[in-house]
């Protein structure tokens, strides 16, 4: 991907990011603007759109995203009480950075997955 997207500037360490895991496929790192006590992102370093593009395109990859996923919660403590494991994917679905991204949330109770009813 080009230089216009801010996760691949990352990986490429352009910007820096306070990186939690890293494997040779995967980096995961503390999101800037934290929704709960813990609050990492985990991607692939190579760059998918999307989740669904992942899945398609390199399911083994997908995979290694949610392996250090849940390598991350044991590191953080978060199995015990558990966690929230979300990828947002298009405009419905609240995706602001289009480099395929899961979002792993624990450390206190999260709520209700959804802010309101939409029905």
């Amino acid at each position: 991907m080009g230089s216009d997207c801010l996760f691949c500037r990352i990986v490429a360490g352009e910007i820096p990011a306070t990186v939690v895991r890293e494997t040779a496929t995967t980096l995961a790192f503390r999101d800037i603007g934290p929704k709960a006590p813990v609050h990492v992102l985990v991607i692939p370093k190579e760059h998918y759109a999307d989740v669904a593009t992942l899945a398609q395109g390199d399911p083994a990859l997908a995979g290694e995203v949610l392996a250090t996923a849940a390598a991350v919660a044991e590191d953080e403590g978060l199995l015990g009480d558990g966690f929230r494991l979300m990828f947002n994917t298009g405009a419905y679905g609240g995706q602001e950075v289009f480099h395929v991204h899961a979002h792993l949330l624990g450390g206190a109770p999260l709520g209700p997955m959804l802010a309101r009813d939409l029905a």
